[in-house]
């Protein structure tokens, strides 16, 4: 069951919000950050999965770096307290605005995903008179065997630089003299659960690709091994903490690397799943003709995963828990919400414990993916955020840079 420090002062917040665990969530980063301490392995968070001002406050004092898909969040880093040296900007669809932009910052590499790329931030280079460190991503056509939509590592997907291009990409980097190449990425998807048997594929296939380019006279300095790892969506309580140890000894273990190369990884959903909650309240429950419908007032626009993905997310009764002491019956429901559409619904044929108008309810393990993927469908404002060290504060909107 989801921990509430102060239950009586979360009834009077009104819904729906997210609720964030300070306290699990430093305990995550602390334990990711002695991993990496004693592997050597260095952590840059992906924001994409929470862009919380707070959380990534707490990241960037931690010493942590950061992984950027737009020049939006290479900003927003920075403001957050991140070092611009200890940023990497990704994503296959840089525009011209965000590549110059992110050179004026100097940040620490472009992730690049094409040869019309590297011309491109090559050229600007030029024109600003910069040196720029560029990575490349490898598309290695390793399958992580999780869903297809967060698969990125296949010669048929959209990500990355496959071994027909390695030789073009070498030679496109050689035109422009202010390029320096700094390493080679390796990103095959999110969410893997087979960590010790996929990332010692991946470390394998990346040794073959790094002795090739180091054949060619091209040094790499770093080798990133990207995100990926998986999170505990059935049992949060029985694991709160992602296996950072494995993950990262099992790199280790099996990449080969020089002690002068830099090695890193890129988690974003490991880092703030867990401690992430959306709550919201019982609306109404109708009886169809064959099944009982909790309504609440969260929809797909607050947590779009379910939807999109048909992501599964434990779903508790709060009120049952903390006040009535979870006498009540057992229930089955379908949970679902207020948006105009049938895929907005959070859980089907669930077994709760008997529900009742406003009922609080949490849609466990949300903290990533959640409501940073939110949208205004319906008209509907975004939830906002509360901290559990600060629920009497009231919750902090998502509203974008000036009103975080």
């Amino acid at each position: 069951m989801l921990k509430i420090t102060d239950f009586q002062a979360l009834k009077k917040v009104e819904t729906p919000f997210y609720y964030y665990d300070i306290d699990l969530f430093n305990q995550t980063a602390d334990t990711a950050a002695a991993i990496s301490a004693e592997t050597g392995i260095q952590i840059h968070y992906s924001v994409k999965a929470n862009t919380d001002r707070r959380l990534l406050e707490i990241l960037s004092s931690k010493g942590f770096g950061a992984d950027c898909v737009s020049g939006n969040e290479v900003e927003f880093a920075v403001a957050c307290g991140f070092k611009p040296e200890d940023i990497m900007f990704a994503g296959v669809g840089k525009t011209d605005k965000e590549i110059f932009q992110a050179l004026q910052m100097g940040i620490g590499s472009f992730t690049v995903e094409s040869l019309e790329e590297i011309a491109i931030v090559g050229e600007y280079a030029g024109r600003l008179g910069r040196r720029v460190n560029i990575s490349l991503r490898i598309n290695p056509n390793i399958d992580p065997h999780t869903h297809q939509y967060v698969t990125t590592g296949l010669y048929e997907d959209k990500f990355g630089i496959s071994d027909i291009s390695f030789d073009a990409a070498m030679e496109t980097m050689r035109r422009y003299p202010l390029i320096d190449f700094y390493g080679l990425q390796f990103h095959i998807g999110s969410q893997i659960m087979e960590v010790e048997d996929v990332f010692a594929m991946v470390c394998r296939k990346a040794n073959q690709i790094v002795s090739l380019f180091e054949s060619k006279g091209l040094v790499v300095n770093n080798i990133d091994l990207g995100g990926g790892l998986g999170v505990d969506y059935d049992d949060p309580d029985g694991h709160p903490i992602p296996d950072f140890d494995v993950w990262l000894r099992t790199i280790k273990k099996h990449l080969v690397h020089r002690p002068d190369q830099r090695l890193h990884v890129e988690p974003g959903r490991a880092m703030v799943a867990q401690c992430g909650s959306l709550i919201t309240r019982v609306l109404y429950v109708k009886k169809g003709e064959n099944r009982r419908f909790l309504m609440v007032d969260a929809g797909m626009n607050d947590l779009i995963r379910p939807a999109l993905y048909g992501a599964y997310h434990k779903i508790e009764n709060l009120t049952a828990y903390y006040e009535d002491e979870n006498k009540r019956k057992g229930r089955v429901y379908d949970v679902v919400g207020p948006v105009c559409e049938s895929a907005d619904t959070f859980g089907t044929q669930r077994v709760l414990v008997k529900s009742y108008r406003g009922d609080l309810i949490a849609i466990r393990s949300a903290g990533a993916y959640g409501q940073v993927m939110a949208s205004h469908y319906n008209m509907r404002p975004f939830a906002p955020a509360v901290y559990s060290d600060r629920i009497s504060e009231g919750p902090r909107r998502k509203d974008y840079f000036a009103q975080q």
